[in-house]
């Protein structure tokens, strides 16, 4: 590639055994190895972003690094011309912020493999609204939908509902006709959760652990967004032949169980991978989410930032503090 430019990133760096992410300029010579460079006009905040920021070696290896797990914009040059120059594009997930410049930077240089065709009718800030968390509640309503679910069969439950994985699934499963029961360990936002659209708000106690194996059935199906103990609570709680979606481990990664909601109850554990699952499989999300599953709320409630705002919103994910879809506009 001959493109060669001067841009700006928001760049995490070592300094003195602490990471420190700040504003720099840097080239497009300086980007790895690709097919494709993308001018970046929005990415969406995660938690994973969150982790690579804080210098978490399990998400980035090595330092200075640009995070942004989501990034949607313009081709500027193609090797393969598929996609073509000045064709949008959305990339998410793959090593994409993890050890390869992410979102966080106005260009990014990635396989062509990587990235999706952005949908008829959507724009970038649009897509990335949603990002990896709307694609991962997709997927993760898509897996229930395809075990059967259906509105008729009872209440189905959202762990971690005021994150940003859960809201989206809150307003996409009422969407659909289910009563939605949002579970949130953040009674603020309990009037936010039943504007998506949620029946019921409980608290995280209503997960609380509990020494039998099984307890009465009170959801017929749900997506689990933290895991942990609050997911082994979850499975207990589900009627028989449900389903329970899981992405999420912010409760940790251990799943301290037995096998009796599964043998006596044959309850469903559904794993939803939104990273290396196959290019159709995402672009098939994305034309849902800008047609039949669009989410209004969702798109009317998020809130831009710039990245001179970045360090403080990634830090509130740290401490559990953040909420919704927070987008970032690099023309801000």
């Amino acid at each position: 590639m001959t493109t060669n430019s001067e841009f700006k990133a928001w760049r995490v760096e070592e300094q003195n055994g602490e990471y420190v992410g700040a504003e720099k300029s840097l080239s497009t010579a300086d980007l790895p190895d690709g097919d494709v460079l993308i001018r970046v006009s929005h990415s969406s905040l995660n938690y994973k972003d969150a982790l690579s920021a804080s210098g978490n070696k399990g998400v980035t290896r090595s330092f200075p690094h640009t995070p942004g797990i989501d990034a949607a914009g313009e081709v500027v040059d193609s090797d393969t011309g598929n996609p073509s120059n000045g064709s949008p594009v959305i990339v998410t997930g793959y090593d994409l912020g993890m050890n390869t410049d992410g979102g966080f930077g106005e260009y990014i240089r990635v396989p062509a493999a990587w990235c999706v065709p952005m949908p008829e009718g959507w724009n970038t800030r649009t897509a990335m609204i949603y990002g990896t968390a709307g694609l991962t509640a997709g997927l993760c309503v898509q897996k229930l939908l395809t075990m059967g679910a259906k509105p008729e069969q009872g209440k189905v439950a959202v762990s971690g509902a005021s994150g940003a994985v859960g809201t989206v699934a809150v307003e996409l499963l009422a969407k659909l006709g289910f009563d939605v029961v949002a579970i949130s360990g953040k009674a603020d936002h309990a009037d936010d959760l039943k504007a998506l659209g949620a029946k019921e708000v409980v608290g995280r106690e209503t997960l609380a652990e509990e020494k039998k194996p099984l307890v009465k059935p009170a959801f017929a199906n749900a997506v689990d967004t933290v895991g942990g103990s609050p997911l082994a609570e979850l499975l207990k709680q589900i009627k028989p032949g449900g389903s329970v979606s899981c992405c999420g481990l912010v409760a940790g990664p251990g799943l301290q169980t037995t096998v009796l909601p599964f043998i006596l109850r044959g309850v469903n554990l559904l794993g939803v991978d939104s990273v290396e699952i196959p290019l159709p499989e995402k672009e098939a999300v994305w034309k849902k989410f800008s047609g039949e599953w669009a989410c209004p709320k969702t798109e009317a409630s998020a809130r831009d930032i710039g990245r001179s705002e970045l360090d403080g919103a990634l830090k509130a994910f740290l401490k559990g503090e953040s909420a919704g879809k927070i987008v970032l506009d690099h023309s801000k």
